[in-house]
């Protein structure tokens, strides 16, 4: 019996199918095209789509534990509420899904309350789960790097209210040391949520102070400009998703991204290993020494 990893040719997808390939453990990664991931050796791809119900049933076969990762997609909930639906219909009973960190406060956001839509029918099923919560991807900055260092200015209008963003290397380890206990357990483990951060609560103007150390000269916080936040997306992607960023933005200014109490000492146990932090993120994106 398998563990089943959706969205594994994304960036948090690939890095927990490489996780798990060298545990010993059956992997297969789900991909919508065949031949174009470079998979692990010893990891089955198996080609589906998690919009098609019979693909999803036969990718389903001869899985002991599921990951679901759902794209940011208009029929993302539709897409999620079917694969679980069917994982039951398959006698799957270990599973962890990755949600987003207050999935339940941004109820205006689209993709926040689809996902909290998915962690109720998981609770109301009864579902043996665990659901991760994270917060902001570190990564997402890199693709603002080139903006940082040509214009001085850290463009993300993150504002003031304090966001742990997270690693995606510390997501990928947390999802496969779950998935892995939930495989390896001899009866089904019971559900439970984490809150998936980094260390520290970044504002942008500490944010923009952490560059500025990097490049060595002042880097400056562009300020909380939604407008121009949206167009500057919609310029390069569809404007549903535009305004799906520009509201979760909003949110982020008004409530910020940061964990329980006691979530950073839960992940640093369970890691073994301090969190990354975001300086050190940046100084790898930079290619700079530590």
């Amino acid at each position: 019996m398998s563990i089943l990893v959706t969205g594994a040719s994304g960036t948090v997808g690939m890095q927990i199918v490489q996780r798990l390939a060298s545990r010993g453990v059956e992997v297969k990664a789900l991909v919508r095209a065949p031949g174009k991931t470079a998979l692990p050796s010893g990891v089955t791809e198996v080609v589906g789509d998690m919009s098609s119900a019979s693909s999803m049933r036969a990718a389903l076969s001869s899985v002991r534990t599921l990951f679901l990762l759902n794209a940011v997609v208009p029929d993302e909930v539709t897409q999620a509420l079917v694969t679980l639906n069917l994982a039951r219909d398959a006698g799957i009973e270990r599973i962890v899904y990755l949600s987003v960190i207050h999935a339940d406060l941004y109820t205006n956001v689209p993709h926040f309350t689809g996902k909290h839509t998915v962690e109720r029918m998981i609770e109301s099923l009864e579902m043996p789960a665990t659901i991760l919560r994270p917060a902001y991807f570190i990564q997402n900055d890199e693709r603002i790097k080139s903006v940082v260092e040509s214009y001085g200015i850290y463009p993300m209008p993150i504002g003031q209210a304090g966001v742990n963003m997270v690693d995606v290397r510390d997501i990928a380890d947390v999802a496969a040391a779950e998935l892995l206990a939930r495989h390896r357990a001899p009866n089904a483990l019971p559900g439970r949520t984490l809150d998936v951060v980094g260390p520290e609560a970044l504002t942008g103007e500490s944010v923009a102070r952490i560059w500025s150390e990097a490049l060595q000269r002042e880097i400056r916080y562009a300020g909380d400009d939604l407008d121009g936040f949206e167009q500057q997306l919609a310029a390069h992607g569809p404007d549903w998703l535009a305004y799906d960023m520009r509201l979760m933005m909003a949110g982020i200014q008004s409530h910020g991204m940061r964990p329980g109490d006691d979530a950073v000492n839960v992940l640093t146990k369970m890691l073994g290993r301090p969190l990354r932090t975001y300086r050190d993120a940046v100084h790898e994106m930079l290619g700079l020494s530590q």
